[in-house]
């Protein structure tokens, strides 16, 4: 796993605050993980992904 540092507004931050909140994540960590690899899919593997996905792990230095 590699370890990316990411820097965004407060307002990104807050609203994946709300979503581990809701219990929808269990860390931002995975929110994001989550929404890179739908990001992927649909922008860069739109016929289904690669043979074989690999496990993405974005994390988020909190």
């Amino acid at each position: 796993m590699q370890l990316v540092t990411v820097k965004m507004s407060e307002l990104y931050v807050d609203g994946l605050d709300k979503l581990v909140e809701k219990g929808m994540y269990p860390s931002r960590s995975e929110a994001i993980r989550v929404a890179v690899r739908d990001l992927l899919m649909k922008e860069l593997w739109p016929q289904g992904g690669p043979a074989i996905l690999p496990e993405f792990d974005v994390k988020v230095v909190e």
